[in-house]
Formats: C-alpha cells, structure tokens, sequence
C-alpha cells in the first residue's frame, strides 16, 4: 500500500471548535488561486492563531480522553508556544501548523492547517524541540529557505535531540483542516524513530497496516504512521483504501 500525500503534521488533523476562529477563511471563501497564493509566503501571524479556548479543546481531541485529559497542554501565540494546563501524564497536546510539513509541500505556509498531535512522554522530551524550534523560526520572519538552512547547522551542531526510544504521539482526532483540497486524514498513530527506510518497519507494502510518507524530512527522524479504527471520541473512522 503506497500512501498518497500524507500530512505530517504531517502533522496535521483538527477540531470545528477552532475553525469559526480562522482569520484565513476570507482567503478561502475568494477561490482556490488566493488560497494558493496565500499559501506561497507565511500570512500574517493573526491568520495562524485561535482563541485559547478553542485551541486548547482542538489540540486534546487528538487523543482520547483518558490520556489528553491529564496531558499538559500548549496554544500558539505571537510569540510562540504556551502552556496553559500542566499535565500529570507526561503527555503533552498541541496543534501544530502548516510549517511543520516537509519543506516540498506547497501547503507548507497554509494558514488554514491544523494539526492536533499529543505526545508521549518519550516524544515531549524529544520529537516536541522539532516542533517548537520550527515554530521560533516562522515566528521570527524567517523564509522556507531560512529555516530549512537554520535547522540543518542545528542538527549539525548537535542541537537538536535524536528521537527518543518509544516515542510516538496521537492524531485521532476527526476535525482539521490538512490543506485547501483536503480536510483530515485517517485516524492514526505516529511512531517516531531515527532515520531509516520504509523496509525496517515493513511500510508501504500490499496489506501492511504501516504507512511511510518518504518526502524528506531535515530533523533526525522517520515518521511511521499506523491507521487507526475509530476517532479520539469514539466513533468510527473510515478504512484506508488498498
């Protein structure tokens, strides 16, 4: 089984509370070019952003309950992320952007996107710094370009953390906004490993439940992504196509 275009958040799938919120909705509503084109440069930081509330609840239905519900959880800001309910799980919840998607993408800037994505613990010590590290950089103005040079001398420097053993996070939730042609994805899991090809975990093969979305990435991972039967609330999700 070949994935099609897969988000990552590719990161990215999300909740309605949070979509009445978009400032990007006018861009929308004029047609597929202006949203191209708003696409091809980052928006202004108001076109990003949600009310706290409504972020807060979108970024814990990437999980069920039982784990977002005492997970730590993070909103974005003008000047970043932050955490506006500590956690006792170790989990932490937050709804990540269209930077975090590989650099090839033309949604990479789409001010539309929503990712809901809760990390486990192994993950909020380690797969979390690739996030907020993205994130300081759009925020500080910087080109695709920019940020893709930024984060390759910081892994080159050592700076940024190799994935975490058993670090993997939950996208299940059912409402998000993956780009202009597409709303959410399949309910899924992500499984977050240090470099290396769709062989290893048996990904991408007729009948393997494993999917690999092999656009190159600069952070030290490979992103397995294992679709799941049901929503973070507990309805059904519909199958993956063969």
């Amino acid at each position: 089984m070949r994935p099609r275009t897969v988000p990552r958040a590719p990161g990215a799938l999300f909740t309605g509370v949070a979509l009445v919120t978009l400032a990007s909705a006018p861009a929308a509503a004029a047609g597929p070019a202006a949203a191209a084109a708003s696409a091809a440069v980052m928006a202004p930081i108001e076109e990003y952003l949600a009310t706290p509330v409504a972020e807060a609840a979108l970024a814990r239905s990437a999980a069920p309950a039982s784990i977002s519900g005492q997970a730590t959880v993070m909103v974005l800001t003008k000047q970043g992320y932050r955490t506006v309910a500590r956690g006792t799980n170790g989990f932490t919840c937050l709804v990540e952007r269209s930077w975090m998607s590989p650099f090839a993408s033309a949604q990479f800037w789409n001010p539309r996107m929503r990712g809901p994505v809760c990390y486990n613990p192994a993950a909020s010590g380690s797969i979390l710094e690739y996030t907020l590290l993205r994130t300081r950089l759009a925020l500080a103005g910087r080109t695709k370009e920019q940020m893709l040079e930024d984060i390759r001398a910081a892994l080159a420097h050592h700076q940024l953390p190799m994935p975490a053993p058993g670090a993997m996070s939950y996208m299940m939730s059912k409402d998000g906004v993956l780009g202009d042609a597409l709303t959410h994805w399949h309910s899924h899991l992500m499984f977050h490993v240090p470099k290396t090809d769709a062989a290893s975990w048996g990904a991408n093969l007729e009948g393997s439940p494993v999917v690999l979305d092999d656009r190159p990435l600069p952070e030290p991972e490979t992103v397995f992504l294992v679709p799941v039967a049901r929503w973070s609330d507990g309805s059904a999700a519909p199958p993956v196509s063969p």
